[in-house]
């Protein structure tokens, strides 16, 4: 996947098997629930009309993020029930207004449960500069980040 217009593309893969069925982590990646798995995010609301349970997950709904240091709002491209899910920002994602984020979440049945993977694409402005402090710290800090809101996911649905 390419973002357009921007200087640096950055990406982060991670995957977690959860001893939950593919319907029961499909119901957490309604993006009005990301609050209580992932850190940063405070809350998200949907800016988008949403009627039923089924319109979380419908292609062009929208949300506005509030995280600890920035805001944005996030539009969803891509909607396969209890396969996958993918959402991009919509407008300026960091406060530096030039950061584009694409996150999809893939769901896969295993024998005992659910394989979840997250990838992450960001673009970083600052030509050479973006891509050095991506490597120093936006490329470590995205894979922990990823990796403890996994393991916070995968707890709440096994217990």
């Amino acid at each position: 996947m390419i973002v357009e217009g921007g200087d640096i593309l950055g990406s982060v893969e991670k995957s977690i098997e959860i001893k939950a069925s593919p319907e029961k982590v499909w119901e957490m990646l309604a993006l009005d629930r990301f609050p209580e798995y992932v850190e940063d995010i405070k809350s998200v609301e949907y800016t988008s009309e949403v009627n039923t349970p089924k319109d979380k997950y419908r292609v062009r709904a929208t949300v506005h993020v509030i995280e600890k240091h920035e805001e944005f709002d996030m539009e969803i491209t891509e909607s396969i029930e209890n396969e996958k899910i993918t959402c991009r920002s919509k407008g300026p994602f960091s406060q530096s207004g030039n950061v584009t984020l694409i996150i999809s979440l893939a769901l896969k049945p295993t024998k005992t449960g659910t394989e979840i993977t997250y990838a992450g694409e960001y673009e970083m402005p600052y030509g050479i500069f973006g891509k050095l402090l991506d490597k120093l710290f936006m490329q470590r800090v995205s894979e922990k980040q990823t990796e403890k809101s996994l393991e916070k996911l995968k707890s709440i649905l096994e217990k």
